[in-house]
């Protein structure tokens, strides 16, 4: 699409739904990747300005979803007026420049398209979700063409309405599931990373020239993956300075998975290992990056203290002082006493809502060394 400024009148805003906790680092790589201006960030969103809608929206990492924005409000009543209004503001949105704009980035299939309109409720009102889809349905009357075809799944269209609380956010998709989902996600385990998340731990880590990074609980390899996308973009064309990476498991089989979906990631060792008793030399990571498993997966005897203290003590040996680490966790109480115990600082810390669980996502730093 042609450049046109960001406050003019024919290029709408645009929106992200995000992980709820994480709107703070995708709002930093919108503006950072797109120079994008902020708008706002409420719960589970990002709402933004950018002089270019082109494809390079597709390319954000930490977001889970991209749209262009029809309308949007902070005023719902939780009442059933709210039903009138939201017709009313479907309708008076310029659905056909809307379609313009996400034609250039999604072209029209060569078969007749398809829709699918889409609302997400979140909180208590005096009317249903159906309801709040029916007035959507009433407001876009007339709006898109005659001939296009209703569909359930894969549409080539999307119209989504997002309420939560006081909040609604209305739009056109223009992204799709492999924006969330990844393209290299071949392999899936019980309880995997999502890749947003992934790619929000590592931006928040700040993987550095020179120094190894570890995962010593890899899974099926999507923070490697994640990570290996961040450094392309950060350090383009710099192929002889190659990321240096140590990962592995305990579990065989989410190794074999990580294999799978790191084919086109070369610089990462794979290894077969117990995170608590790792092969590593003292003080040779510079940077963590790690999901160890949360309460409902830990299948040990030991508790969960008990497991985070011994995790946290081979962490360390391993770490360089000054050194990073980025956790995240279901139980963050054990693992700020497991921290303590080690003399990490904490630097940074998000709430997360993952599936409906809450969760800390924390960056961590090792004290320096001490001189006689």
């Amino acid at each position: 699409m042609s450049r046109r400024r960001a406050n003019s009148p024919l290029l709408p805003a645009c929106y992200a739904l995000v992980i709820p906790g994480l709107e703070g680092i995708a709002a930093e790589e919108i503006a950072g990747e797109l120079g994008a201006e902020i708008k706002k960030k409420p719960n589970g969103a990002v709402v933004f300005r950018t002089e270019d809608i082109s494809n390079r929206l597709l390319n954000l990492r930490t977001t889970e979803d991209v749209f262009l924005l029809a309308w949007g409000t902070d005023e719902l009543t939780y009442r059933a007026t709210d039903l009138e209004s939201i017709r009313r503001w479907t309708a008076h949105v310029d659905w056909d420049h809307l379609l313009r704009i996400h034609h250039a980035i999604r072209p029209k299939p060569k078969a007749r398209p398809t829709f699918r309109l889409i609302t997400q409720m979140h909180g208590q009102h005096g009317y249903r979700r159906m309801d709040a889809g029916k007035a959507l349905a009433k407001g876009l009357a007339g709006k898109l063409p005659a001939s296009w075809k209703h569909a359930e799944e894969n549409a080539s269209v999307e119209v989504w309405l997002t309420i939560q609380g006081r909040r609604a956010l209305c739009g056109l998709r223009l992204s799709d599931r492999s924006m969330r989902h990844r393209q290299y996600k071949r392999e899936h385990i019980p309880a995997s990373l999502r890749p947003t998340v992934a790619a929000a731990m590592v931006r928040l880590a700040e993987p550095r020239r020179g120094e190894f990074v570890l995962d010593p609980m890899c899974g099926a390899g999507t923070i490697l993956a994640e990570l290996d996308d961040f450094w392309k973009g950060t350090y383009p064309g710099r192929g002889h300075e190659k990321l240096q990476v140590w990962a592995g498991d305990f579990d065989a089989h989410a190794l074999r998975s990580a294999r799978s979906n790191l084919i086109r990631f070369e610089n990462a060792r794979l290894a077969r290992w117990d995170a608590r008793h790792l092969p590593l030399s003292d003080h040779t990571v510079g940077c963590i990056i790690s999901n160890p498993p949360f309460g409902i997966q830990l299948k040990r005897p030991e508790g969960m203290r008990t497991f985070y203290s011994r995790l946290m003590n081979e962490l360390d040996r391993v770490l360089r002082p000054g050194g990073r680490a980025v956790l995240l966790v279901s139980d963050f109480d054990a693992l700020k006493e497991a921290a303590a115990g080690v003399s990490w600082k904490l630097g940074k810390q998000l709430e997360v809502r993952i599936l409906g669980q809450l969760s800390t996502l924390a960056l961590w730093q090792k004290g320096a060394a001490r001189h006689e």
